[in-house]
């Protein structure tokens, strides 16, 4: 058994030590687990309401400690900690009262008798998540699927910890099966073994491309269901007849929030020429609102980087984007003083073969990118692997529907508004940015046996 250590990013200082569990802990905890779901899918619609609305309800009461973990483990401003905790309470409330519905059989007339779909739970569902939404990542995956009649397995972040400690005992004490919803303390050689087991059915995972494929591959081989939800680019397009000054504050407020560290954040800011230099004096008053502060305090706006690997990583990519020709006009270097801060940054002059553009940079770095039209900017856009979201901003609304509609490849596209996960609509991207929905119905389906039934 290994330790996980839990650095809290604001201070470098050690949090807490977790001992993580042996191969045969994880066996039991899957058999235990297994158990339960199938006691659970025997459970009636009007229990699972009423669990989940507790289970809201116990959200809203422990907001406060809930956002403190969250802050202390990733660095994420404690006024944004809490917002991710309302958040989840909305989302359970939705799934609460939505779910049902949703899952009801489907006649389908197909010239026979009777014909019809309905919806059988898969089983036990893994989930491997990450640690820039702890609570908000893993209950939009967990919440459906236990609505649905699913159990969950939870591998989540080293760094988020204390989080999934904290998510398994809000489970238990809204009234849910024992087991329905467990957090594995496990280290990454031990997920193979998890995803082979027998009883678990699919595994949904957010975080790297890189972390998408390796898991990818383990759950094809023992031919299980997969979610991925991965890494973005998204481009945010800023056309000449744009509202400069709202499309400012949105690009920022996307890219900055959460210290940057948000997978739908507006990573590749591309504006036409004829706007340009008037959007980009209109980024930099922005900017300079945002500063690196203690992340307890409710007046901050941006805290530290999660871990020191994650902030080396992010200084390397902005270092080698200057040297290949990119201009920093802002920030571009570590913060002084303790803990893992970087100064909020601003890159223009950015351009295809340096990191700024072809790579995802997880921080608090806004790259500013020209087009020469809006048919450039439209081919900037879409020249990357990833396809996760999008943005348009242009005061014609039909023209910038028509993009977002027809143009882009991606799986969300906004126009005049930041793109942002929202428990009624489907979530999720195309290309290297993964496959398969989440929130919404298809949050519901994914996991599901959909099974057709035929009478004559």
């Amino acid at each position: 058994m290994a330790i996980l250590k839990v650095i809290n990013p604001a201070t470098g200082v050690l949090l807490h030590q977790y001992e993580t569990m042996s191969r045969e802990e994880v066996l039991a905890i899957i058999d235990d687990t297994a158990l339960a779901r199938r006691c659970w899918e025997t459970s009636s619609w009007r229990e699972r309401r009423s669990l989940m609305h507790k289970l809201a309800a116990l959200l809203r009461q422990e907001k406060a400690s809930c956002a403190r973990i969250i802050t202390e483990e990733m660095g994420k401003p404690v006024t944004q900690a809490q917002a991710e905790i309302e958040k989840c309470v909305v989302l359970c409330e939705y799934y609460a009262e939505f779910a049902e519905g949703q899952l009801q059989p489907e006649l389908i007339d197909a010239g026979r008798a009777k014909s019809y779909r309905c919806y059988e739970p898969l089983g036990v569902i893994l989930g491997i998540m990450p640690w820039n939404f702890p609570f908000w990542q893993v209950l939009r995956f967990a919440v459906p699927n236990i609505m649905g009649a699913n159990a969950v397995l939870l591998k989540h972040a080293p760094n988020s910890t204390g989080a999934a400690l904290m998510l398994e005992k809000l489970f238990v004490n809204a009234g849910f099966p024992k087991h329905l919803f467990r957090s594995l303390v496990i280290d990454v050689d031990l997920i193979s073994a998890v995803i082979e087991h027998v009883d678990v059915a699919g595994v949904a995972l957010t975080g790297s491309d890189r972390a998408g494929r390796a898991v990818g591959v383990q759950a094809a081989q023992a031919l299980k269901k997969v979610v991925l939800e991965l890494g973005g680019s998204d481009p945010y397009l800023i056309l000449a007849d744009a509202d400069l000054d709202l499309a400012a504050e949105q690009c920022v407020m996307s890219r900055l929030n959460n210290t940057g560290q948000v997978c739908i954040a507006a990573k590749r800011i591309i504006a036409v020429d004829a706007i340009y230099d008037e959007f980009v004096g209109k980024v930099i008053e922005c900017v300079k609102t945002y500063h690196c502060a203690d992340p307890m305090k409710a007046s901050t706006k941006m805290g530290p980087l999660a871990r020191l690997d994650l902030l080396e990583q992010l200084d390397q990519q902005v270092q080698r984007s200057v040297a290949a020709g990119v201009t920093c006009i802002l920030g571009g270097k570590r913060a002084e003083g303790e803990g893992y801060y970087y100064e909020p940054t601003i890159l223009v002059d950015v351009k295809k073969g340096t990191p700024a553009y072809d790579e995802e940079l997880f921080g608090p770095v806004v790259s500013i990118l020209s087009a020469q039209d809006e048919a450039a900017a439209i081919n900037i856009a879409n020249d990357t692997p990833f396809g996760l979201g999008a943005a348009v901003f242009t005061r014609d609304i039909k023209r910038g529907e028509k993009i977002a509609r027809d143009k882009i490849k991606a799986g969300t596209c906004a126009v005049n508004t930041l793109v942002a996960s929202d428990p009624r609509l489907p979530f999720g991207g195309i290309k290297q940015s993964g496959f398969g929905r989440e929130l919404a119905a298809e949050g519901l389906h994914e996991f599901m046996n959909i099974k057709t039934v035929i009478i004559d």
